[in-house]
């Protein structure tokens, strides 16, 4: 299991627009229907109404890796930037 986390700092009130935005574009059933793709999932800061994570769970690196050059992760990136302001992400393992 490949297991991956992406804190969003998001533009002032633009967290759930951004939100809003990627369900309408289709863009999380497409990457939930993914071949390898066992979660893909945001969850809302309590603490920072401003900050947004996602936690993705693959089969496989290489399933993520073919992810990220799927056309609707192009999608994204062309109106991501109107909304995010910063990403950081890294790996986790669950035990």
């Amino acid at each position: 299991m490949y297991n991956i986390y992406v804190v969003f700092k998001c533009f002032e009130g633009k967290r759930e627009a951004f939100i809003e935005r990627v369900k309408k574009e289709g863009i999380v059933d497409a990457v939930r229907s993914e071949d390898g793709c066992y979660m893909y999932d945001y969850y809302f800061s309590e603490k920072d109404p401003n900050e947004l994570l996602l936690i993705e769970k693959w089969e496989t690196k290489r399933h993520q890796e073919i992810h990220i050059a799927q056309p609707h992760m192009a999608k994204l990136r062309e109106f991501k930037n109107d909304y995010i302001e910063s990403t950081a992400l890294g790996e986790f393992e669950i035990k």
